[in-house]
């Protein structure tokens, strides 16, 4: 099995204004397709070769750097897309909302933790929703680290390096989070996500 960088969901320029068709020209046509190819070069010839990648992601994390960096970070970024949505945020699903309530207490408080911890990743990293054990958490990891490597499964996520918004946010990483919850999260896809690890 190779690794494909798969177009856009949606145009390039389909969630302007928060993030322009220049971020997504550098994010996805650059950043993740060296990813990709990294990736596909990294697991030729390894044990890892034709392994589904949530497998290559557990067992390479601590042991193989170069394989984790690679492969997770295209599993992170391949998913990061499809989280977003033109029109996004707003209304969110009745099961999610309850999920968040119970877990949270509200939304609301779901969405401050989800911004404080995205602030609070120091450098390059990411900010997850994620569930385990049927309850619902959010995480900061570092680089390309992911839940999945907790025992996790990531229901949703913001990327928080640097490249991921400089272009349209320059350094204001907390409007870019706030901007991506109100505005750009695809629910249905969160939903969809939920469905599958709580069967």
């Amino acid at each position: 099995m190779t690794f494909t960088l798969e177009p856009l969901p949606y145009a390039y320029d389909a969630l302007q204004p928060y993030l322009s068709r220049e971020s997504f020209e550098y994010h996805h046509d650059k950043h993740h397709a060296t990813y990709v190819t990294n990736a596909n070069n990294l697991i030729k010839g390894t044990e890892f070769e034709g392994k589904p990648i949530e497998e290559i992601i557990t067992a390479s994390h601590g042991k193989n750097v170069p394989i984790f960096n690679n492969v997770a970070q295209h599993y992170n970024h391949a998913n990061y897309w499809k989280w977003m949505k033109p029109n996004g945020g707003g209304a969110i699903p009745g099961k999610i909302e309850k999920a968040l309530v119970e877990s949270f207490g509200s939304v609301d408080k779901f969405k401050e933790e989800f911004q404080a911890q995205g602030l609070g990743q120091f450098g390059s990293g990411w900010v997850w929703l994620e569930i385990k054990d049927g309850k619902l958490a959010v995480r900061k990891t570092a680089n390309a680290e992911n839940p999945l490597v907790f025992g996790a499964k990531p229901l949703l996520v913001a990327d928080v390096w640097e490249h991921s918004y400089y272009i349209d946010y320059r350094n204001r990483r907390a409007d870019y989070l706030k901007a991506f919850l109100d505005h750009l999260v695809n629910w249905a896809y969160v939903e969809e996500l939920y469905d599958a690890a709580v069967k």
